[in-house]
């Protein structure tokens, strides 16, 4: 099952954020991020807070929960009050967000813009998994209002995808970013994974290419992590697979960069790349650049004016707290001055557009030269940005940024 929520402070009842979070509400880029827990498989890689017709017992439906979604965004204008705080992305994530109807994903984000008014040109986004969309889909989907889609194409090879118990056939890829293309969508991204036991560089290879060949605006590329608790955490235990080599991630981090690169496809976070500026996801860029939205769904998490919090788990859960007019929030965390400049050097470091070094305190600082000398960051410009070997060593980087 997937790892358990921080245990955090109390939350109120009806949710209520200490006035202070609220003064500066508006005053920059503001989010939703809307979690659809469910799943045809689970994947025995995957410890999100995701759930199988078989694991969600009586009281949590697929039919039912954009209703509950639609409560909390509701309840989401009233706990922050009147205020101007136009939306300016949507992201849906999961599970896989395209097993609920374009009807329902399509009210959520009708309320979201009923409630808050959504940008002019505001990222919409949805994930979906390649054998979760139609044509027919695909089209409803843009005419409610999406204008990015989220791939998860994972691999192209048949024998990594079943090791990561993917279920769709890779051969479908091309054809649905065809039919998003045809729909509509301004931005198709695929996401990959390397790293699996069994896959060979060359297995990796192919997956880029086959991706390139999509022509996609973005691609994320992520090495396995085995998560424990997961299915496959069991198997490399009992000894059937193999971790993950460290020097063979970096191989395939390596090629990743130089074939994504050659095509077009500019770093611009460790793990993303995108076509140009405008194919960047503004909504991933807000969570590393310490902006704000609200998280709706089970196991959501949330972030406004320094208040981190985050919601109950399971959908029958969530549904009941909505139903009976409580907040669905489980805890919260309100940041220091300190932990918000922890978590600026983890998360801008990552970016291209690097961190501003008068984040850091006079140690970091301190430790700025020998990394640049040391090869790990980019000499002479200003900023902090890695290079693609400290890229590789990002984890160490910020260890010596914050000693």
């Amino acid at each position: 099952m997937p790892s358990a929520l921080p245990p955090g402070d109390p939350v109120p009842p009806d949710g209520a954020l200490p006035q202070e979070a609220l003064s500066g509400l508006g005053e920059h880029p503001f989010g939703f991020y809307v979690h659809v827990p469910f799943c045809r498989v689970r994947c025995g890689y995957c410890d999100f807070n995701t759930y199988t017709a078989d694991e969600l017992g009586p009281g949590a439906s697929r039919a039912t929960y954009a209703a509950s979604a639609v409560a909390e965004v509701r309840r989401a204008r009233r706990i922050l009050g009147a205020g101007d705080a136009p939306v300016d992305t949507v992201f849906v994530g999961g599970g896989t967000p395209t097993l609920l109807r374009p009807a329902d994903l399509g009210a959520v984000l009708d309320a979201i813009d009923e409630e808050f008014g959504l940008e002019p040109g505001a990222e919409v986004t949805t994930e979906a998994n390649p054998d979760s969309v139609t044509q027919e889909s695909l089209a409803e989907l843009r005419e409610r209002g999406f204008t990015r889609i989220s791939f998860g194409m994972q691999s192209a090879v048949p024998h990594v995808l079943a090791v990561l118990d993917r279920t769709h056939d890779p051969a479908r890829v091309p054809d649905v970013v065809a039919w998003a293309r045809d729909a509509g969508f301004e931005q198709v991204s695929l996401d990959l994974i390397y790293g699996t036991p069994g896959e060979s560089l060359a297995d990796w290879g192919r997956s880029l290419d086959e991706a390139l060949a999509c022509e996609p605006d973005h691609v994320s590329a992520y090495s396995l992590i085995v998560e424990d608790g997961t299915a496959l955490a069991r198997r490399v235990r009992r000894g059937e697979l193999p971790m993950p080599d460290e020097d063979d991630l970096a191989d395939k981090y390596d090629l990743a960069d130089d074939r994504l690169t050659a095509a077009g496809l500019g770093w611009y976070e460790v793990s993303n790349w995108a076509r140009d500026d405008a194919a960047r996801c503004r909504h991933n860029l807000g969570y590393w650049t310490d902006g704000e939205w609200w998280g709706v769904g089970p196991g959501a998490h949330s972030h406004v004016g320094g208040v981190r919090w985050w919601n109950v788990k399971h959908p029958v859960a969530y549904a009941d707290r909505l139903a009976s007019g409580l907040s669905p929030a489980h805890a919260r965390e309100v940041l220091d001055d300190e932990s918000r400049r922890v978590e600026r050097v983890l998360l801008e470091l990552r970016l291209r557009d690097g961190l501003d070094p008068g984040v850091l305190d006079g140690p970091g600082r301190a430790a700025v030269p020998r990394l640049v000398a040391d090869g790990l960051l980019e000499p002479g410009i200003g900023r902090l940005v890695l290079t693609r070997r400290g890229r590789l060593l990002a984890d160490a980087v910020v260890r010596d940024l914050l000693p």
